[in-house]
């Protein structure tokens, strides 16, 4: 008799928390409150470059939140960069790009260059960047 009672109650038990977890709701994947970027890169590798070329990316970024994303300004690690952008509003779900130009004249050895977005992202501001190598115009190979 005790062996059908403890099997009994090892049977509820069991059934108790196969309903339990059963039971519970699926998480839903939330859209972020607000408008909020996201990017398809974050860095482009431009490989080995001569000096004196120029390198022309665009990164493209999409409006994941659930508010309109507006970029208000671009700001540059060096004066041999220059951006632009979608200057309209990005509507949820919808993308938008960023161009960057990279002149590499007076430019030598290893370059890091770094866009930083402002905009009314959740996040706040971001960064993409540019990198590669520039050599000399004479012993350069390019990418």
């Amino acid at each position: 008799m005790t062996k059908m009672l403890l099997l009994a109650l090892g049977l509820t038990f069991a059934g108790t928390a196969a309903h339990a977890q059963a039971a519970k709701p699926a998480k839903a994947t939330a859209k972020p409150a607000g408008p909020q970027i996201e990017f398809s890169e974050v860095k482009y590798d431009f490989g080995t470059i001569k000096q004196g070329d120029v390198v022309d990316h665009v990164f493209k970024f999409k409006n994941t939140g659930t508010q309109p994303l507006v970029i208000s300004n671009i700001g540059v690690s060096c004066g041999c960069t220059t951006p632009s952008w979608t200057k309209e509003p990005v509507q949820p779900g919808k993308t938008g790009t960023i161009s960057a130009k990279f002149n590499s004249a007076g430019k030598m050895g290893m370059q890091t260059k770094v866009l930083t977005i402002d905009s009314n992202s959740a996040g706040g501001s971001t960064t993409v960047s540019l990198v590669g190598e520039v050599k000399e115009a004479a012993t350069a190979s390019t990418k």
